[in-house]
């Protein structure tokens, strides 16, 4: 495993991020960023390059408020359909209405990484896509996983790790876990090559 220079910090609050973090052994903290996300514009924005930004942009925020030495790891994941980016719903209706234009459609999910030495505050960004079908869902379907409330903090509003989400997916064709919210290869090798 992995021995770091410096102790490691994730910027976020998600339980899914901290999971994964866990699952591969990693010794870290938790200090999620202050970065408001629903004041960055997405309409015409790029994909790669915004979700990577938004993670840099966490990444940082707590790295500037970090008095010991850190690597610090922000990451962010948006949902694309037909070039618009995807992201947490407003409300239950805009759930809805967002599960029902990924019925029976293939979408593009990006996540970004960014990690930032809180020192020299030298920094590094990814990110990876994964498509994803969805099978048709019937109304019901959609009306009873978002009474659940678990769609209304997730990009796209559904989650395909631990919830009614998962089968609502016929397929995917790349890293699962870009659409869980931190493709671990990818975050392992940027590492890596970050701390060398």
């Amino acid at each position: 495993m992995l021995t770091l220079p410096f102790p490691l910090i994730l910027a976020s609050t998600s339980p899914r991020r901290k999971h994964l973090l866990e699952q591969i052994g990693m010794t870290f903290t938790v200090q999620p960023s202050n970065v408001d996300e629903s004041l960055i514009p997405t309409s015409g924005a790029v994909p790669e390059e915004f979700v990577q930004r938004l993670a840099l942009l966490k990444a940082q925020d707590v790295a500037s408020k970090t008095p010991a030495r850190s690597i610090v790891l922000g990451s962010d994941t948006i949902v694309v359909l037909d070039g618009e980016i995807l992201g947490k719903p407003l409300d239950a209706d805009d759930a809805i209405n967002m599960l029902r234009r990924l019925s029976g459609n293939t979408h593009t999910v990006y996540t970004g990484i960014a990690l930032v030495d809180s020192e020299t505050y030298s920094s590094v960004t990814a990110v990876q896509r994964t498509d994803v079908t969805f099978r048709e869902l019937s109304d019901d379907e959609i009306a009873g996983y978002v009474a659940t409330g678990s769609p209304l903090d997730k990009a796209g509003s559904y989650g395909i790790q631990d919830d009614f989400g998962a089968v609502f997916v016929a397929h995917i064709v790349g890293c699962y876990y870009t659409i869980v919210g931190l493709p671990l290869e990818l975050f392992y090798r940027t590492l890596r090559t970050f701390t060398q």
